[in-house]
This record gives C-alpha cells, sequence and structure tokens, in this order.
C-alpha cells in the first residue's frame, strides 16, 4: 500500500503515514486470520476450556472543568460521546448471545450485551456515576465524572483497577482534552496493555484529511502534534475523527480481533492490518471519518470515506444511554421539580458562518440533517425518548431545524395532533414507541425548548409570520426559546454573520428587541447569550451591552441572560485572525484556573480573546451581575442551562 509522509506536522521525532484502503492481499490475510480465530474460540468454548466471550470495555466523557468555588462547571459534551458510539453499541447488542450464531464480532466482543432496562432508565440520577457491575448494561460502562478533580481521580482509578477494561474510549472537547489526556496516562499506568482510543470535538477541530486523502493537516494543539512533539505523553493508541458512527463500529472490530486468545490484552501491531482487512471485506460505511493509529515510530492514519451520512439512518444517541440531564428552565408546573431533559438534534451543524463559533458549517465541512422522512422520524424519536423517561426536551441544533419555517410548521403541527390523539388514535410507528399509557401521559406534558436567531425571527420573515410559527411551536408543548444576542454594539454586529440584511434605520439591538417581543407576546420564556470579546470590542462597547440587556431584562423580555467570554477554538476562523493558532494550549497538566475566568464557561488563562484584559473580564462578571441581577445565569453547576 502507498504511504505518504504529511508534510503539516512539525515533528520532532517519527512521522505519520496515510493509508489507502487495502487491497485483495489485506483481504485474504484477514480472512485467514478471522477463521482460524473463530474456530480456536469455539473449540475452547465446547471443551470448556475457557467462557469468556466478552471483553470489559469503558467509555468516559472527559469533563470540562476542575471544580472550584462559584465556577461555571461544564460537563462536556455527553451527546457527542453517545452519538459517536451509537452504531458500534447497537450491533454489538444485536450480535450478542452464543458465538456460534455471531455474525458481526465473531470472536471476542466488547461487554456492549444488553441495553438500560426501561425501569433502570426511569431511575437513573442526574450525577454522572454509574457501577460497572459484573453483567453491565451499555449506559454502566460509562465513566462521566462532571468535573475532574480529586475525588473523581480516585474514582477513575479505582473503577480501572475493578473492571481492568481492555478497551477506554475517551470523548474530549477542546477545553477538556487536557483531562482526557491525564485520563489515558492513569489508564496506562494502571493497565499498560489497555488501548485508549481519542475522539471528540478537538480532534475532529484538529485532525482533518486533504480532499485527495492523500496528506493529513493538523493544527498545533491536535493529539498528534503534542503527542509527536513530546509536549504530552503518548498514551493514546487511536484517535478517530469526523463523521465517527461507522469508524468506531470498524475500529472496535478491528480491536476485537487483535485482542490476544491467550492473554486476553490488544495486539496493538496487528490493530492497523486488521483494519484494512475489514475496509477490503465490507467499505468504510457511510460518512466521513479517519482512524489514526499509533506505531512504535509515528502515526498510522486511515482514512475512512464512504457515501453521504443520513443523520435519520443512525440509532438514537440515548438508545443505549440513560437521560440524566436535568434544565431548571423546564419544571413541573404542579411539584416545581426540575424535569429530566433530554438532547434532541436534527442537524450537525449551525447555517451561519460566524468567525468564532466552531457550531458553523465552515468548521464542520457540511450541514447534514435528517434526510428521510425527516418529520416522521424526528416526531417518532421524540417518542422513544419520552419512553425512556424524557419529560422534557431541549433541540440543540444551532437553529431549530436549520431556521426552515416550513420543516417547523410540519413538524410542530404533527406533533401537536400526536399529543393531542387519544391511544386508540396515534398511528401504529408511534404507537410502538409508546410502551404503555405512562409514556402518552409524559408526551402530554412534554415541554421543549429550541434554539432560534434574531435574524430568523425578523430579518429573514415578517413577523406575522414569526408569531405564526411561535403559536405553532407553543400548541406543541414549546415553552423556552433560546437566541444568542452575542452583543448589542453595533460596531461589534457590523462583523457577526448572524447580522443579515443590515439597515442603518433599523440597528441591531433594536431588532434584538423585536425578537424577544414576539417571543415573549406568545407566551414563551426567553433565554439569552451574550458574548463579550468579539471583534471591535472595547469597554465601551462592553458596558453598552450590558446596559442595552439590562433594559430588555427590566421590561421583561428576557427570563435568562448568560454572560460569556469568547474563548478560542482550534479551528474556528477568529483564532487564526487573532494569531491564538499556535498559541493555544489544551494540552499542559495543569492551568491557571482561576477567578474571574472560572465565572464563564469554557473560560481560562491563554485561551480568551485577546481584546480583554483580565480587568475587562472582572469588569464583565460584576457589572452583569449588578445590572441583570438574577436574570443572569447562575454560576452554579446545576443551574447552567443552554
Amino acid at each position: 500500500m502507498t504511504i505518504h509522509t504529511v508534510e503539516s506536522v512539525q515533528s520532532t521525532g517519527g512521522n505519520v503515514r496515510v493509508h489507502r484502503p487495502g487491497d485483495a492481499a489485506d483481504l485474504a490475510s484477514f480472512r485467514q486470520l478471522r477463521r482460524v480465530r473463530r474456530e480456536r474460540l469455539l473449540d475452547d468454548l465446547a471443551q470448556g476450556r475457557t467462557a469468556r466471550r466478552y471483553f470489559p470495555v469503558l467509555s468516559v466523557l472527559a469533563p470540562v472543568m476542575t471544580q472550584a468555588e462559584g465556577e461555571i462547571t461544564y460537563p462536556g459534551d455527553p451527546m457527542c460521546l453517545y452519538t459517536a458510539l451509537s452504531v458500534a453499541v447497537r450491533r454489538a447488542v444485536d450480535d450478542a448471545g452464543p458465538l456460534a450464531e455471531a455474525t458481526h464480532y465473531t470472536d471476542f466482543a466488547p461487554e456492549w450485551t444488553r441495553l438500560p432496562s426501561k425501569e433502570y432508565r426511569l431511575a437513573a440520577g442526574a450525577d454522572g456515576y454509574r457501577p460497572y457491575e459484573s453483567d453491565p448494561n451499555t449506559d454502566q460502562t460509562v465513566f462521566d465524572p462532571r468535573v475532574w478533580d480529586d475525588a473523581a481521580r480516585v474514582r477513575w482509578i479505582r473503577l480501572l483497577r475493578e473492571v481492568r477494561p481492555r478497551v477506554v474510549l475517551i470523548s474530549a472537547v477542546s477545553p477538556a482534552h487536557r483531562y482526557a489526556l491525564e485520563m489515558a496516562s492513569l489508564v496506562k499506568s494502571e493497565l499498560p496493555e489497555a488501548f485508549v482510543i481519542l475522539g471528540g470535538r478537538h480532534a475532529d477541530e484538529t485532525i482533518t484529511c486533504t480532499p485527495d486523502g492523500q496528506r493529513l493537516l493538523l493544527k498545533p494543539s491536535s493529539p498528534l502534534s503534542v503527542i509527536q512533539e513530546g509536549r504530552a505523553p503518548r498514551v493514546v493508541d487511536a484517535v478517530v475523527t469526523g463523521e465517527a458512527h461507522h469508524a468506531v463500529d470498524l475500529l472496535m472490530r478491528a480491536v476485537a480481533l487483535a485482542v490476544d486468545l491467550d492473554r486476553q490484552w490488544v495486539d496493538r501491531d496487528r490493530v492497523l492490518g486488521l483494519l484494512q482487512g475489514l475496509l477490503a471485506e465490507e467499505g468504510p460505511g457511510p460518512g466521513q471519518a479517519l482512524a489514526v493509529l499509533a506505531s512504535d515510530d509515528g502515526f498510522d492514519a486511515v482514512p475512512l470515506r464512504g457515501r453521504t451520512l443520513d443523520l435519520a439512518e443512525l440509532p438514537s444517541p440515548y438508545e443505549a444511554f440513560a437521560i440524566r440531564s436535568h434544565f431548571p428552565i423546564f419544571t413541573a408546573p404542579d411539584t416545581g421539580a426540575v424535569l429530566r431533559t433530554a438532547h434532541f438534534m436534527v442537524s450537525n451543524a449551525c447555517p451561519y458562518r460566524c468567525n468564532f463559533c466552531s457550531e458553523s458549517v465552515q468548521v464542520a465541512g457540511t450541514l447534514k440533517r435528517f434526510k428521510r422522512d425527516p418529520i416522521s422520524t424526528a416526531v417518532e424519536r421524540v417518542c422513544e425518548y419520552v419512553h425512556y423517561g424524557a419529560e422534557s426536551l431541549f433541540f440543540d441544533d444551532s437553529v431549530f431545524w436549520s431556521g426552515r419555517y416550513r420543516d417547523i410548521a410540519e413538524f410542530c403541527d404533527a406533533l401537536a395532533e400526536l399529543r393531542a390523539a387519544d391511544g386508540e388514535r396515534i398511528p401504529d410507528r408511534f404507537r410502538a414507541r409508546l410502551g404503555d399509557p405512562d409514556d402518552l401521559e409524559r408526551l402530554r406534558r412534554l415541554q421543549w425548548g429550541a434554539q432560534l436567531t434574531v435574524d430568523t425571527l425578523v430579518a429573514l420573515h415578517s413577523p406575522e409570520q414569526s408569531a405564526e410559527i411561535l403559536r405553532k411551536m407553543k400548541a406543541a408543548g414549546c415553552t423556552y426559546i433560546y437566541m444568542g444576542i452575542e452583543s448589542m454594539s453595533t460596531q461589534v454586529m457590523d462583523h457577526i454573520h448572524k447580522n443579515l440584511r443590515r439597515d442603518e434605520t433599523r440597528p441591531w439591538k433594536a431588532k434584538v428587541r423585536e425578537a424577544a417581543r414576539l417571543v415573549k407576546e406568545q407566551g414563551l420564556e426567553l433565554g439569552t447569550s451574550v458574548l463579550f470579546g468579539l471583534d471591535g470590542e472595547t469597554r465601551a462597547s462592553i458596558d453598552e451591552t450590558i446596559h442595552e440587556v439590562g433594559r430588555l431584562i427590566d421590561d421583561g423580555l428576557i427570563d435568562l441572560a448568560s454572560p460569556n467570554i469568547l474563548t478560542y477554538h482550534p479551528a474556528t476562523p477568529v483564532t487564526t485572525q487573532h494569531g491564538m493558532q499556535d498559541r493555544l494550549d489544551y494540552h499542559s497538566p495543569r492551568i491557571d484556573n482561576r477567578k474571574p475566568y472560572i465565572y464563564f464557561e469554557e473560560a481560562f488563562p491563554g485561551v480568551v480573546s485577546v481584546l480583554l484584559s483580565e480587568d475587562d473580564i472582572w469588569h464583565i462578571h460584576n457589572e452583569t451581575g449588578i445590572h441583570w441581577g438574577t436574570v443572569r445565569n447562575d454560576s452554579s453547576p446545576t443551574a447552567a442551562v443552554p
């Protein structure tokens, strides 16, 4: 196979090679090895020499912050982990059972053998800890510490010693990357032969492939760069990036086939060849992804390029995992109890191209949506989540249904009709997802929220159209709208892609007020996000934004205001424009995580806007507390909402 050295890596040792998919020789070798292994294991089982069919596996959600008094604590991105695992876990569960009948895992298999029961789901608490137990369900194979502190470190080490996982999969956003590396280091310290796979948004943003699939493009803060250059320890055996749903499944199958049948640990030297053999046999599966494997002298990368991915074809992220979020914006009318809230997405990126946003389509590459029967598929998934115990939903799409009013109207009409139907008139497709009368009652009481933009409401549509769409959303159970204000200063918003159809007679702050009024006139709660440190920001623009948002609060037009500080993500254009692409440190073991940075989500010294001084950040913290009062998003972990 052809090997290409990656030009973009400034390596102090070793190199990175990009491999083409496997050929006929790889396929023949792969099939022979698989046949021999399966025959041996079947014989061992028949002779009673071993009863071991499954190997223990742990999946980890790396938290973003360490706990400190008064700080915003952001647990990471559970949906990124759950979504990446969805296909692999579904296929492993479907394949569980007698080895003679297995078709997906033909000998050893990960210990993903059964989904959580409904009783387990309804009893699942809001904390991230779950006991692995002797026969874990798929949810119990996840370690989710929420914060990375001494207590979490002790629990992680104890879990490693109890479970002795053969494979550990870690998902990390950029601010969690340093903690992911520390968790991986503890894996290697306790279990040197465990196979560690790293993925998540930080890897996605920092490791990509050229369009021709010949070279890797690495950001300086990528896991491969910092390991190659000796800035981080070599504690990762593989990295998966991109649309990882099918890629994780392929890699896990290759790793399972590489488990030595005598030692029952992964033989790392075999994984690349086995992955190539699987690709030669069946192809990469849908989506665009990349698998990178560590070797003694560098890294071996395998691009996985299949057909276009349809999000509607994927298992739901919660099929294998319990719903644990509780957003205080959703409360029971009779008791005031905070409701169990499921995350929901019908697209993978934001159609806007704001230079500071890591969710933008220019970072994601393409905008993927539910393609096959999108409306009915989305309603069916609502029913599925209700069956899992969801009492509320938050649509995490950067813009609800990508801001397309026709789709919003059709979805809301269909959901409203279903909520109003009696049990006998529910279509069979949806009835199959609603297992008992309690599910139907939860559906009727379901609250949900979604994100819209100012321009969606007041620039791209008439006030009458927006009012009608908001009425339809409310009739379908929507109680909460979340909207990014970003800034109330014209000199800042002139740089923002969200601010479309600019009109000197209608400044941005007037459009914000009009959008807020439309939402509140329909009796919906309104949450807003404000972002300080964008291009054009000065102390005067900071004060203008704080003052104008305060006026909206005083006028009863905002129910929740979240102040945020611009933090640099590796792939966003503003990172390069501000000269930060070579300066981001998401790998050093310790950071100076101190006040006032800890009052803002994902903010810490070295990654916040160069346009803000530390005195500016103190000023923002103090002034928003004074002028926004109790409407300002609380800094306690349980109160953080989208």
